[in-house]
């Protein structure tokens, strides 16, 4: 998993340098430093405004009762964007730009929904601490539990 991230991080420095130094010899260094700064700039006001959107579609949902998942990922979504616009280069923004769309980010969400394992871990304390996993996909229908019938002797 690290080999890959850092494979994937040298590849896209290495890209935006050659994209830089590309446009850089076409437009003048002052230019596109200018363009890269104005993008960072633009962007973050994007990534605000959605942002506040996003906040407020979440909070509907959960007045409603409702389950926010498609709204936290792609909050988590629009992080990811604001990091991508801020950081210096061309295709990183360009990147990012294509995540402020919401269409685009909505089915980027559902891909990420589908393949996400939902999974709760359960601790009881006491003084035998006991700690029980549950590794199965989340579902909201099913509840499991234990239980053991103990009749109150207080009574009798």
């Amino acid at each position: 998993m690290f080999a890959r991230l850092f494979l994937v991080f040298t590849a896209v420095s290495l890209l935006e340098i050659f994209v830089l130094v590309k446009v850089g010899s076409f437009l003048g260094a002052l230019t596109t430093i200018l363009l890269v700064i104005v993008s960072a700039l633009i962007g973050s006001a994007l990534v605000r405004s959605q942002g506040l959107q996003l906040l407020t579609q979440l909070q509907q949902r959960v007045a409603a009762g409702e389950m926010p998942g498609q709204q936290l990922v792609e909050g988590m979504m629009l992080i990811i964007t604001g990091v991508l616009l801020v950081t210096p280069g061309f295709v990183t923004d360009f990147c990012g730009l294509l995540l402020l769309q919401p269409t685009i980010r909505a089915n980027m969400a559902k891909m990420v929904m589908a393949n996400i394992k939902f999974t709760s871990q359960t601790t009881m304390g006491g003084f035998g601490q006991q700690q029980a996993n549950r590794n199965t996909p989340y579902d909201d229908s099913v509840i499991e539990g234990e239980f053991e019938h103990k009749e109150d002797k207080r009574i009798d």
